[in-house]
């Protein structure tokens, strides 16, 4: 079993979780993150640390669609053992739904100025 990040992160990319990952198994895409499940080591410090609740256990019917998207971009994307500061705007996207399918990048690296909550209604 993993955790794993779920579109909850998308342009909100708060990385609380990244200060208390003990295995350092994040990845940076350019407006989200994820876990790299096979690096997880399932002790789910990261979970509570989240303010936007974009992270679960894989075991979660929820979460289990995630489970490929974050081990394909944990192969693509720079690891990240260091929290940064979130996105400008991430508050504003933290009760966003839909957000995979409007705003989710494939880059790599930081977040970067893109749509606004507003335009995706």
């Amino acid at each position: 079993m993993a955790y794993v990040v779920t579109d909850k992160c998308i342009r909100c990319k708060f990385m609380d979780c990244v200060s208390v990952c003990p295995v350092d198994c994040f990845y940076e895409g350019e407006n989200m993150l994820v876990i790299n499940p096979d690096e997880c080591i399932d002790c789910g410090v990261c979970e509570p640390e989240c303010p936007a609740a974009a992270i679960s256990a894989d075991s979660d019917p929820e979460a289990a669609r995630w489970l490929a998207l974050n081990a394909e971009y944990a192969a693509l994307w720079p690891n990240i053992a260091e929290k940064k500061e979130p996105p400008a705007d991430a508050s504003d996207w933290m009760d966003v739904d839909g957000k995979f399918e409007s705003a989710f990048s494939a880059a790599p690296g930081q977040s970067s100025a893109g749509p606004s909550p507003s335009s995706l209604a």
